[in-house]
C-alpha cells in the first residue's frame, strides 16, 4: 500500500502494510525498537499463524499471551493496539485497546483481563476474535507503545481518542506479527483424535 513509512517495512510484511495502523501513524525510526524494547508471545512467533484458541474458530477462544522486555526508561505507561491488517478500508479494523500497563517489563497471559480496556472495532472491550472468510488469510498486528506521559483516558475510549492521547507521547514502540486464515470444519482434525 501507498504512503507505508519506509522505516516500518522491514518489521511488517508486505501484506500487513497498512498505512493507517496506529503503529505507522505513531512510531518512528527513533521509537522502533527503542532500547531493545521487544513484544513476542509464547504461542507464536512473529509470522506464524495464530492457534484457533485465539480465534472465532473455538467456542471458548480468548486472548493469545503476550510479553514485552522492559520499555526505555522514564517510561510512564504501555499501550496495546492489536489491528488487522489486511483491511481494504481507511482504517484497519481494531481487534484490541489496552492501556494502562505499568511501564515495565512485563506480561498478559492467556485470556487474562487487562487494566483497561477500549472499544474494538465492533464497540465492546473485548478481545474480538479473527474470523477471515473461508480461505482468506488475515494479518494481524500486535502494536506495543512505551508513553511519556500516563495517559488520562477512561475505560471505554475508541481507537481515535486513545491514537490522539497517544500524539507525541511514544519513547518506544514494538511490534508482533500473526496470520489466520479462515476455514469451516477440519474434517482431518478427527482423524487424529486417539479414540479413532
Amino acid at each position: 500500500m501507498s504512503d507505508f513509512p519506509g522505516w516500518l517495512e522491514t518489521h511488517v510484511p508486505a501484506p500487513a502494510r497498512h498505512p493507517g495502523l496506529a503503529i505507522a501513524k505513531l512510531g518512528s525510526a527513533q521509537a522502533m525498537a527503542r532500547g531493545g524494547f521487544a513484544l513476542t508471545s509464547p504461542a507464536f512467533r512473529s509470522g506464524d499463524e495464530l492457534d484457533p484458541s485465539f480465534t472465532a474458530a473455538e467456542e471458548d477462544a480468548v486472548a493469545p499471551p503476550l510479553e514485552w522486555t522492559a520499555p526505555p526508561p522514564l517510561s510512564q505507561e504501555l499501550v496495546l493496539v492489536v489491528e488487522e491488517a489486511s483491511t481494504n478500508s481507511a482504517e484497519p479494523a481494531c481487534h484490541w485497546l489496552v492501556w494502562g500497563l505499568p511501564g515495565q517489563r512485563g506480561k498478559l497471559l492467556e485470556g487474562e483481563v487487562p487494566p483497561r480496556t477500549g472499544k474494538n472495532a465492533v464497540g465492546n472491550s473485548e478481545w474480538l476474535l479473527p474470523s477471515p472468510p473461508e480461505g482468506e488469510t488475515r494479518h494481524y498486528l500486535f502494536q506495543m507503545f512505551a508513553t511519556e506521559l500516563p495517559l488520562v483516558l477512561m475505560p471505554g475510549a475508541g481507537r481515535a481518542e486513545l491514537l490522539a492521547s497517544l500524539q507525541g507521547s511514544v519513547l518506544a514502540c514494538a511490534v508482533l506479527h500473526a496470520t489466520f486464515t479462515g476455514g469451516g470444519e477440519d474434517d482431518d482434525a478427527a482423524w487424529e483424535d486417539d479414540d479413532i
